[in-house]
């Protein structure tokens, strides 16, 4: 199942356009705090169909009825690029559970690239919901690389994936491979260009949030 904020418009649609503007993108705060607005704006969305329990809380005056969330979700981060969108969930899930995984391209001479996975701290995956977190999904190799690796750390009993822009071809690899999962999104591109990047997107992500890397 796929969400796509950005077919209606709202200030998702705005945020969009201000994080793929090359004049805006000279702002490094503003990119940040754009991709954590669009986190936020999709935790509120993604609450809905989430499990919620009947409950009551006690005021000065009396008891009032409410609800809460039956289990936490746990938020797993694509290190570098994913870190603003994630705090943007974090700040609206904020007992939430966190994993990291540090996955990047090691690209080769003649253009293809593998997915390299140095690092994964996370929780105990059985039976809990995980959002797995990345602004950009191109190829879809990088997202499903980490949630094959997340699998041996237990079996989810939802997985939801969050990202900001994707083309139609990283979209259509993770469905094949996790048709189960439910994709957020707020962009579809549908071109990559030779080395794999969305066009037209808005560029490396990590960079414009972080500062150029070394490329590898």
């Amino acid at each position: 199942m796929i969400h796509n904020l950005g077919e209606e418009n709202s200030l998702v649609a705005a945020f969009i356009a201000e994080i793929r503007d090359k004049k805006v993108q000279q702002d490094r705060m503003r990119f940040r705090r754009n991709l954590e607005r669009i986190g936020e704006i999709t935790a509120y969305e993604l609450s809905k169909t989430l499990e919620w329990v009947d409950h009551e809380v006690e005021t000065p005056l009396g008891l009032a009825k409410s609800v809460k969330l039956k289990n936490q979700p746990i938020i797993g981060n694509i290190l570098r690029a994913g870190l603003p969108l994630h705090n943007g969930l974090l700040n609206f899930f904020d007992q939430a559970d966190n994993a990291f995984i540090s996955a990047y391209r090691k690209h080769k001479e003649d253009g293809s690239f593998d997915i390299k996975l140095d690092y994964l701290s996370s929780p105990a995956l059985d039976g809990r919901t995980l959002i797995l977190v990345d602004p950009m999904l191109a190829t879809g190799a990088s997202i499903v690389s980490v949630l094959n690796e997340l699998m041996k750390e237990g079996k989810p009993s939802g997985i939801h994936i969050v990202t900001v822009i994707a083309s139609e071809q990283g979209l259509k690899y993770v469905e094949e491979h996790y048709p189960d999962c439910t994709i957020w999104i707020c962009a579809v591109d549908a071109e990559l260009d030779a080395k794999s990047y969305i066009i037209p997107g808005l560029g490396d992500a990590g960079d414009l949030a972080f500062g150029e890397k070394i490329q590898d």
